[in-house]
């Protein structure tokens, strides 16, 4: 299916996939937020999928860098560029150009990735923490990494075949492309790699965070995944749904506090949970 026909002309916003499910209960959420977790040769569950969790279901998945506008893709180099020169090199536990992208990106600078979690739970606290959208659907991404670094080009491959991983370390990416000119030119067609930050702090740590980044920054991912032979779904969460999630995160400690760990994520806790729900 042709994935210029499912998203708006500026590639923004999402009105249908072909995976959309649209859950009724949050029973049905989480059956469908666990679902395929089940390894067989392990005899665990353990997920092949990265989540990301959006309060608004039409959002789509642009990048803080496509969000600039202009000629955002000229700007990558120069956004990155400053802000090492102007971070330090204490600001990276090693000097290397994936380091400084999760750095850069950890501390809002516009990027190429896009934040997911290995966590569902974290990705539907995304999907809820925002009561101004409650009016709105809401959206839970659920994206087979293992399916998508099947379309990765050889010199990412090996490395991953090589370590038995399913998502790539900063080390790993920077051993096969140091440079984003160097990824970007593997391959003449875009491709997508998942893989862990470092353990800058807490708030990684908590977040159970990986990271998304497509080797062309002018693409958009929602465009390339429904454009590929990726296994992913789009769970569709109604707005009405939405409290009864939300209190049952906040049951489960799935909260700013726990997620923003410090002053500030307890402030927007202590915000959002005593906010009245609207009549």
């Amino acid at each position: 299916m042709d994935a210029a026909s499912l998203t708006h002309p500026d590639g923004g916003a999402i009105t249908h996939t072909p995976n959309d499910q649209r859950v009724e209960t949050w029973a049905e959420l989480h059956e469908q937020a666990f679902a395929e977790s089940w390894q067989p040769a392990l005899g665990r569950f353990r997920s092949d999928f990265a989540f990301r969790g959006l309060g608004n279901a039409q959002a789509g998945l642009p990048t803080s860098l496509t969000r600039l506008g202009g000629p955002f893709d000229e700007l990558e180099g120069d956004l990155l560029r400053n802000f090492r020169k102007y971070a330090g090199l204490k600001a990276v536990p090693v000097d290397s150009v994936w380091n400084w992208l999760s750095v850069a990106r950890h501390h809002g600078l516009p990027t190429r990735l896009l934040d997911w979690s290995f966590s569902p739970y974290v990705a539907l606290h995304f999907a809820t923490a925002n009561s101004e959208l409650y009016d709105h659907d809401a959206a839970l991404w659920c994206v087979n990494f293992n399916s998508a670094h099947q379309q990765l080009p050889p010199q990412l491959r090996a490395p991953l075949e090589r370590e038995g991983s399913g998502v790539f370390t900063v080390e790993m990416l920077g051993e096969a492309a140091p440079t984003l000119a160097g990824f970007d030119a593997l391959s003449p067609r875009p491709f997508v790699v998942f893989f862990e930050p470092p353990a800058l702090d807490a708030r990684l740590v908590n977040q159970f965070a990986l990271f998304s980044a497509l080797s062309d920054p002018r693409a958009h991912f929602d465009q390339w995944l429904l454009s590929h032979p990726v296994s992913y779904r789009r769970l569709i969460i109604p707005a009405a749904l939405k409290w009864e999630i939300r209190d049952k995160l906040d049951m489960a400690n799935i909260t700013e506090r726990v997620l923003f760990p410090g002053l500030d994520g307890l402030s927007r806790w202590l915000k959002r949970y005593y906010t009245p729900k609207a009549p």
